[in-house]
């Protein structure tokens, strides 16, 4: 099966060249859809999931590779949602795909090695352990990675309790007014909220999925039917994926338009706004022997 079969690696060129070739900089929808474009994955393809987490494969190597990349300093993402090309992207996109797998094989070691260096040296706290992988070479912690254990805690909830978790998402990301109805029959409607953006508002209807496979495009048709006439916008927030055809009918031209939040993005805003997720600092230290000092003694 082609999910399984592709590497982390197999990605990197391909974004790299793909945001060069968007001005410098792209969305995650852009990038996911324009690989999808490029490795013509069907919604088979990305509906396959690990065993484990239930999170979709692709777009978990996809996720992957653009964090690999950033350790590495070939991209970065100062702005959430918006991933952007530096200039030490720029030259290793030049020497070629060699160059930029051994860039993030280095970067990887030394970050490795700087994880090990913490734990050492706070031996006293339990840290998770990591998985060794066999497609780059490097070890990785996508077992134990917050967001797996983010996702999977999600699609453990009760639908209530998540619709409420929702709820307090989009309060915390300026919604007002936000209510949950959670109708049968509804079309899948699970809520309404006012966005209000300085001196405008927008009505906008919400649905939430905890799905661990991949939302399809007949949801989001039947979603747009359900709020036809009744709301500005609509919000399809999942704890899975969406297929292709699911974002290309979100944007269909002539339609109003859908915003899409996948596992992925979710994992971050609830991150951002500290909902579920607590984020500590760890202080590394660095000690070199001063040799000038010594033999000046």
């Amino acid at each position: 099966m082609i999910a399984n079969q592709l590497k982390k690696d197999d990605f990197y060129l391909p974004i790299i060249r793909l945001l060069d070739a968007l001005g410098g900089s792209a969305s995650i929808e852009e990038i996911e859809q324009k690989l999808i474009d490029e490795f013509a994955f069907t919604d088979e393809d990305l509906a396959v999931a690990h065993e484990k987490s239930g999170t979709p494969i692709i777009p978990n190597k996809i996720a992957w590779s653009r964090s690999y990349l950033k350790e590495a300093g070939l991209l970065a993402n100062e702005r959430r949602g918006v991933w952007v090309l530096t200039e030490d992207g720029r030259k290793a996109l030049a020497g070629g795909d060699g160059i930029v797998r051994e860039r993030v094989a280095n970067a990887m070691r030394e970050y490795q090695a700087r994880r090990k260096a913490a734990a050492e040296a706070n031996a006293a706290e339990e840290v998770p352990p990591v998985e060794a992988s066999s497609d780059d070479g490097v070890t990785t912690e996508e077992v134990t990675d917050w967001r797996d254990q983010l996702l999977a805690a999600l699609k453990a909830m009760d639908p209530s309790a998540f619709e409420r978790l929702c709820q307090r998402l989009l309060r915390e990301s300026g919604f007002v007014k936000v209510e949950v109805t959670g109708k049968s029959g509804d079309g899948g409607i699970d809520g309404v909220g006012v966005l209000r953006m300085n001196l405008i508002s927008f009505q906008v209807l919400f649905q939430c999925k905890r799905y661990a496979g991949a939302v399809s495009s007949p949801v989001v048709r039947d979603f747009r039917g359900a709020m036809q006439g009744r709301a500005d916008k609509g919000l399809i927030i999942t704890t899975g994926s969406f297929t292709a055809d699911a974002r290309r009918e979100a944007t269909r031209d002539g339609a109003p338009a859908i915003d899409l939040v996948d596992g992925e993005l979710l994992c971050q805003l609830l991150k951002e706004r500290g909902l579920g997720v607590i984020v500590r600092e760890v202080r590394t230290e660095e000690v070199t022997v001063d040799s000038h000092f010594l033999s000046s003694v």
